[in-house]
């Protein structure tokens, strides 16, 4: 990020200086917590930490259901973009640019369509799971749309939408420990914090994103 100097146009990075600790934290918090890993992380949530999501699944379906949704939301998406790198389609694997983010957005809205249709279609699929996927499925719209205008933080809606999530299910009537939405929310501070040191985003990007993010899961919420 810089700043112009009136009168003469210079330009002086007014972006903070940080550690190199620091910023390898920053980076393995957003490895960790990539986008393409958030909905498998709902699942393994819903599946072993929630008490009442996924009760009546064996564990058989219970791994079933976290291969389903690691393959459509992550491993299908995460390949579609490696193909359109080695294809020269886009640059960077990391989509840097608004350009390149248009494909791969199309794409991911196909896999998560898929996932939240094939979901829905299940007889032991819960509402409650269902209705995260397809709020998943209107972030990657959200974002793909939101792209025609800037380039808001995918780590940022995807940690929004988590956190609205993992705040819905625990003041529902199924109830879950207060823990978990704190956990939520620092885990939402510390990723979009992390983005704030070791992106390019501006901070309107990454508020922007959590917002859109939050946004998604209310419609699907109420659709």
């Amino acid at each position: 990020m810089a700043t112009t100097i009136p009168g003469n146009g210079t330009l002086l990075d007014d972006k903070p200086k940080f550690s190199i600790v620091t910023k390898m934290l920053a980076r393995f918090f957003s490895w960790i917590f990539h986008p393409l890993f958030i909905p498998l992380y709902v699942t393994i949530f819903l599946s072993y930490i929630h008490p009442y999501a996924f009760v009546a699944l064996s564990e058989k379906g219970k791994i079933f259901k976290l291969i389903f949704v690691f393959v459509n939301t992550a491993l299908f998406p995460g390949a579609a973009v490696f193909l359109m790198w080695r294809l020269k389609f886009i640059q960077s694997m990391f989509l840097r640019t608004q350009r390149e983010r248009i494909i791969p957005y199309a794409a991911a809205m196909v896999f998560y369509f898929w996932a939240w249709y094939v979901s829905r279609s299940l007889q032991d699929s819960q509402e409650i799971f269902t209705g995260f996927l397809f709020g998943s499925f209107l972030t990657v719209i959200a974002a793909w749309l939101a792209n025609i205008y800037f380039k808001v933080s995918m780590h940022a809606m995807a940690i929004g939408g988590m956190a609205l999530f993992i705040l819905r299910v625990s003041f529902s009537d199924d109830g879950t420990s207060g823990l978990f939405p704190s956990i939520a929310l620092l885990i939402a501070g510390i990723v979009c914090t992390a983005r704030m040191i070791v992106s390019d985003h501006h901070p309107f990007e990454i508020y922007s994103g959590i917002l859109l993010g939050i946004l998604s899961q209310l419609i699907s919420i109420v659709i």
